[in-house]
């Protein structure tokens, strides 16, 4: 049986279709273009089978086998739509408004059952951010932040909160991927000079001192990202703050830690200073990739020991993607970067293609692990929107322009259950393409005209560090986390001597002044070798200023007094070691 072709659903200001994936890259026949150009929002279902978008009118809600209509809601205002994983319910929101009398407002969260297409439940929430109920994938729970606490339902019963997990002020929380039991990971924010931390529990366990699977907490966060890896194992937690205190970035600070549920937790060790741009977790859920530091950024691939496992060096790039199968990376530069992708082969660790993509302000992978789309969309750039199709081989198969008045939206791909697309044998070579993959060459830099008729000189502001297999290899083992320290340890206290033997004056050749400085003799007195010994001290300094003379520096004034007092030190040294 041929696998099934992906649609992709393609929303802007000339309303919303659906267009089949590769190969074909025509209209979905059975669909019918919406012209409206108040499309606001549209979302597929988590397994493909089911496409909802509000057009300004109504919501709609087809099959995506043959595109029948199942619901149609009067909800003209809707901009957020969200379906439950087994397509229960439908999660409609619209922005909160409240009487012209000051009174409180109509609930603007609505829950729908999908087969009697009734309302279940209203909520107020006032926020967009967060704003979807999350679900458990088999559905038993149901979970939303309420006023610093998470309330849960089960079995899709709104009526009743099964349990409530209320710590100091939650501001934000993340259910784990697959079947039960779910875990869930909390974050509270520091306040009053105290650390912000996250906790991750297992539902329902929440009381008790020890009901927590793990607890990490952390200073400098104003807001953290949450990342569960594939097997609920383990969370990423990225914390950032708004401002760098520093000034090194206006990004802000950021720091990546690691929390399983086993209870170990740890910081990810990040070689170079700067922001951390993206995080993603390999679907086999043993390894993430982080792109991090000052551009140009590296990139490098971790274990769930936190152990660097392969660095790709630096480049210009901000963001990373794991195909679906876990079989191929991305690395790539988009927003106000140039567009250059690395596609690379995950399990040895070798270069596909580096295909290019200007002006790109979003990416995705195609469920099938094989296809790429690229896209400008507006609003954050309004001209040259328009998305391209690519083989990860670096082929571009497929490019839809928008016309020059008008707007391209969103794009994304229909989704599908894991297992419908297994991973395929990854190939080098690049496949056929109709079209040419041209990209508009950069502007060249500015030359003044006395230097145009000249070579160009080949000056670069940063060295690129090459990935960690095109480097010279080394026969040394790589050193431990311990080994590592040590030796900076180490290099530190060098470093330090070097600076104290630099601020001490040279000691004197003391061959050069045998004959002058006679040979040490204690007299038995404390006080008389102690004199003995600053005399001498200065004998010292006078052989000194004798060799600068001999080089040829003129002395001041001072100096040659001190040279002429030599003989005189030489007869008191004599007198007090005889006593007399």
């Amino acid at each position: 049986m041929a696998p099934p072709v992906p649609l992709l659903s393609v929303r802007g200001s000339d309303g919303i279709q659906l267009v089949q994936g590769p190969p074909k890259f025509t209209d979905s026949e059975p669909f019918q273009r919406d012209p409206s150009k108040n499309c606001k929002v549209s979302k597929f279902s988590k397994d493909g089978k089911l496409f909802g978008w509000c057009n300004g009118e109504v919501i709609n809600i087809v099959n995506c086998a043959d595109s029948k209509l199942l619901h149609s809601f009067d909800l003209p205002k809707v901009v957020g739509l969200e379906f439950s994983p087994k397509n229960t319910i439908l999660a409609t929101w619209q922005t909160y408004t409240t009487g012209k009398d000051g009174t409180a407002g109509t609930p603007n969260l609505q829950l729908y059952d999908l087969k009697s297409g009734k309302c279940v439940k209203s909520f107020i929430q006032k926020k967009m951010e967060n704003w979807s109920p999350c679900w458990s994938d088999d559905e038993s729970i149901c979970a939303r932040n309420v006023n610093n606490e998470v309330h849960f339902f089960e079995n899709n019963n709104f009526d009743t909160i099964a349990n409530k997990l209320h710590l100091q002020k939650v501001s934000d929380f993340e259910l784990s991927p697959g079947e039960h039991p779910c875990k869930v990971a909390v974050y509270v924010p520091g306040s009053k000079g105290a650390p912000s931390f996250v906790r991750l529990y297992q539902y329902p366990n929440f009381s008790g001192p020890h009901s927590a699977l793990a607890n990490k907490s952390f200073f400098k966060a104003d807001r953290v990202t949450m990342l569960w890896n594939s097997k609920a194992t383990a969370v990423l937690v990225t914390a950032s703050t708004d401002v760098d205190k520093t000034g090194a970035s206006y990004y802000g600070e950021q720091t990546l830690h690691y929390i399983a549920v086993n209870g170990e937790s740890a910081v990810v060790q990040l070689p170079k200073n700067g922001p951390i741009y993206d995080v993603a977790w390999n679907k086999n859920a043993t390894e993430f990739c982080v792109v991090y530091g000052f551009m140009p950024a590296k990139a490098t691939v971790y274990n769930l020991k936190c152990d660097p496992i392969f660095d790709f060096g630096t480049g210009p790039r901000n963001a990373v993607f794991y195909s679906p199968q876990g079989h191929i990376l991305v690395l790539a530069g988009f927003g106000n970067l140039r567009g250059q992708m690395e596609v690379w082969d995950v399990k040895n660790y070798k270069l596909i293609s580096k295909p290019t993509a200007s002006d790109a302000t979003f990416f995705s992978w195609c469920p099938n692990g094989e296809h790429i789309i690229t896209a400008t969309c507006s609003p954050r750039l309004r001209v040259g929107n328009g998305y391209k199709i690519w083989h990860y081989t670096g082929t571009l198969l497929h490019k839809h322009d928008v016309p020059a008045n008008s707007e391209l939206w969103q794009v994304s791909w229909q989704p599908f259950l894991e297992g419908v697309f297994p991973a395929k044998a990854i190939v080098y070579q690049a496949v056929p393409g109709d079209l040419p993959t041209q990209e508009t060459k950069p502007a060249e830099a500015y030359r003044p005209p006395a230097l145009r008729n000249k070579p160009v000189s080949s000056y670069k502001l940063h060295e690129d560090e090459p990935p960690q297999t095109m480097r010279p290899q080394s026969t040394e083992k790589p050193m431990s986390k311990t080994a590592l320290k040590n030796q900076k340890k180490r290099e530190a206290k060098k470093a330090a001597k070097q600076e104290s033997k630099v601020d001490e004056p040279a000691e004197p050749d003391l061959k050069s002044d045998q004959n002058n400085t006679p040979a040490s003799v204690t007299t038995g007195d404390p006080e008389t070798d102690k004199k003995i010994k600053n005399l001498k001290k200065k004998l010292k300094a006078i052989e000194q200023l004798k060799e600068l003379q001999a080089s040829g520096k003129a002395l001041e004034k001072n100096q040659i007094e001190k040279i002429q007092k030599e003989n005189v030190l030489l007869k008191e040294i004599e007198d007090l070691e005889l006593g007399v």
